[in-house]
């Protein structure tokens, strides 16, 4: 066997590749035009640098008040396509509750290792926790999410020593929502995916939030769609009690009638994932 009960990459992709009758083209279209009416409908401070590398930029979403919370959004894509631009309709629901959003770009694989994406996702949110009061944001109230492979960040993210690494509190995030996201990256060397994640098997054990301890104490919801494959359902269960197992305080939804990409309404305006981050922050 490959993975589990996997014996051929054909089914291994089966599970794994969301994108199986849909239009991409039209899929990204409405991403594209919704993030720009969100533009045009709140203050946006574009294209931030958080880091070093052109990459390195996020686009901040701010609520009407200052000093906010800050929710930060990491996208989706499977680690090797899309950017930030794309996902401004995210926001516009919380900046509505009173909660400022960066929403978060990162280089994309095969042009930098595995490795660096979950640089970029720690340095933006430590960039975020030191720069608040310049980005007229709380730094110190701080919540995250991410879809499919940003839900994989968000989730490196709880495996991040802040303190020994960045000089940062341990409990610098008041909450974590990972939708749709991948914990165990066994099944992608043998996947459609491998010519551009080029993952090792040192990747593989490094960068598998399943097999890494939980150091940051905040609550945790994890969220998969009740159309997706059966995989996106067990990854999301086995990392639910990973982390049960550890103390942490999760939960583990299966959203019915959503696939994998019908699941980001859910930002929309006094949607499901607007109340869940919204009572991270006490509100």
């Amino acid at each position: 066997m490959l993975y589990r009960d996997f014996a051929t990459q054909e089914a291994i992709d089966r599970e794994y590749d969301p994108m199986r009758g849909r239009d991409p083209a039209a899929l990204l279209a409405d991403w594209q035009a919704r993030s720009q009416a969100a533009r045009e409908r709140c203050r946006v401070s574009a294209s931030i640098a958080f880091g070093p590398t052109l990459a390195e930029r996020m686009d901040i979403y701010h609520a009407e008040s200052e000093n906010a919370p800050l929710h930060l959004f990491f996208h989706g894509g499977y680690w090797r396509s899309l950017g930030h631009r794309e996902f401004g309709f995210v926001a516009e629901g919380l900046v509505r509750s009173g909660i400022s959003v960066a929403v978060v770009n990162y280089a994309l694989c095969p042009t930098v290792a595995f490795g660096e994406l979950v640089r970029q996702a720690r340095a933006a949110v430590a960039w975020a926790y030191r720069h608040g009061v310049e980005l007229g944001v709380d730094g110190s109230r701080l919540s995250v999410s991410g879809h499919s492979a940003g839900g994989h960040l968000a989730a490196m993210l709880l495996a991040t020593d802040w303190l020994g690494q960045y000089g940062l509190p341990d409990d610098l995030l008041e909450g974590v929502l990972c939708v749709s996201g991948l914990y165990d990256l066994r099944p992608f060397p043998w996947s459609w995916l491998q010519p551009k994640l080029q993952l090792s098997g040192r990747d593989v054990a490094d960068y598998s939030p399943l097999f890494l301890p939980c150091r940051v104490p905040a609550p945790v919801q994890l969220v998969a769609g009740g159309e997706e494959s059966s995989e996106f359902d067990r990854q999301m269960r086995a990392h639910a009690e990973h982390l049960e197992s550890q103390g942490i305080a999760v939960g583990a939804e299966l959203l019915s009638g959503d696939d994998h990409f019908t699941i980001l309404d859910h930002y929309a305006p006094s949607g499901r994932f607007v109340q869940r981050i919204a009572a991270f922050h006490g509100a």
